[in-house]
């Protein structure tokens, strides 16, 4: 079993009797392991470590094994860091244990034997990248999502450098970015987890959505309204007047044809007539 204390025959732990019972007893388990510093962990990372570096196929991969495992806590504690932030905590969890088979995978002994000062960059930048990628309720521009967490900090450091809060063009100036991009990113705050329409509002306000308008019945008919006035105003006088008494005040052919001086019957041709020129124009 590699990275174990014990090591074993096939009879049972070396220096065991020679002769072999009858029957072969139970293998044993070995103990809990004591509780690990983290100077003896960095140790036995780096004794893993380079034994993989030497070790091909399944063995390699079986010392890398025994690294992953053995620095999991690791992975852990820098995931902690970021939970709360908006996304699951396991999800972040996965992602830093995700990071850490990178770090094992890619860690060359031969450059240094800290592994931890190679690894733990690794497991930030994984969870950044997927915070970055995945996080985002509302997905801003990558500029903005970059300089966002340094607007942040700068906002923080310059309030107590100057006892109040700084101007977006004092951010700007601090951070060497354009006043426009230190901008957006201040609009683009919520974002990232914006608050739910449904959710209550402070002091026992109703949620938004009881406040937002309904629907404008008049939005189905904007688009006709736009397409027809320029071809209404093609139309004579008459027969513009015909259009608005029959559609817009909905009065009959007989009132109509009385209005204009005309019968009940070429009212019914005359707007036959305007509709179908209104249809040959839309459709030209």
């Amino acid at each position: 079993m590699t990275g174990s204390a014990w090591t074993y025959d096939e009879g049972g732990p070396l220096g065991a009797a020679s002769t072999p019972p009858s029957t072969p007893p139970a293998r044993p388990s070995p103990p809990h392991p004591p509780v690990m510093t983290d100077s003896r962990r960095r140790m036995e990372t780096a004794r893993l470590l380079s034994r993989a570096r030497a070790s091909q196929g399944e063995l390699r991969t079986r010392y890398e094994d025994d690294v992953i495992a053995l620095n999991m806590g690791v992975a852990s504690d820098v995931a902690r860091r970021y939970h709360g932030r908006g996304i699951p905590d396991e999800d972040v969890d996965q992602v830093a244990y995700l990071g850490l088979v990178k770090a094992v995978r890619g860690f060359d002994p031969t450059l240094g034997d800290d592994f931890l000062s190679f690894a733990v960059p690794t497991l930030r930048g994984e969870i950044r990248r997927y915070f970055r990628d995945a996080g985002w309720t509302v997905r801003p521009p990558r500029s903005v999502q970059e300089v966002q967490a340094r607007v942040t900090a700068a906002e923080g450091e310059l309030t107590q450098r100057l006892g109040r809060a700084p101007r977006p063009a004092e951010v700007a100036a601090h951070l060497d970015v354009p006043l426009q991009l230190v901008l957006d990113s201040l609009n683009a705050t919520g974002c990232f987890r914006p608050v739910s329409l449904d959710a209550p509002g402070l002091d026992g306000e109703d949620d938004p959505t009881r406040s937002m308008g309904d629907l404008d019945p008049a939005f189905a008919s904007a688009e006709a309204r736009l397409a027809l006035r320029p071809l209404m105003e093609e139309l004579t006088e008459r027969e513009r007047r015909i259009i608005e008494l029959r559609f817009f005040e909905n009065r009959t052919q007989t009132q109509i044809g009385a209005e204009v001086g005309v019968t009940q019957e070429q009212v019914s041709r005359l707007i036959t007539q305007i509709l179908a020129r209104l249809r040959r124009s839309l459709a030209a």
